[in-house]
């Protein structure tokens, strides 16, 4: 099973699920998506496994939530999901992925759940 978590190192709940990955015998391909945003594609899928809606996987308190105009909830799904790519400081986080599943960890065990 191939496993990715989109990781930011900075953020202590995502160095506390990949902690828990490879304590549960886990070796994830590790993504750190604030130096490498998903695609739309890759996002798209995420947004599928996840199954969310664009804006329920953006952190509205960020500065670019508001700035950007972002919390307009007349945006379509593309608008949020180009948001998000070009800035991904608005993606929530971390963000585990298998080849069917999905899961944010917050908190870290929901991870559990899809491994």
């Amino acid at each position: 099973m191939t496993v990715t978590i989109y990781h930011n190192p900075r953020c202590s709940k995502s160095r506390q699920t990949l902690a828990l990955l490879i304590d549960n015998g886990i070796k994830p391909k590790i993504v750190e998506y604030l130096n490498r945003p998903p695609t739309q594609k890759e996002l798209s899928r995420i947004l599928r496994l996840l199954n969310l809606a664009p804006r329920d996987l953006m952190r509205k308190k960020e500065s670019e939530y508001k700035s950007m105009g972002l919390d307009n909830l007349n945006l379509d799904d593309s608008s949020l999901i180009a948001a998000m790519i070009s800035h991904p400081i608005l993606m929530e986080r971390p963000i585990v992925t298998t080849e069917n599943n999905a899961a944010i960890g917050r908190p870290p065990e929901n991870v559990l759940s899809i491994i």
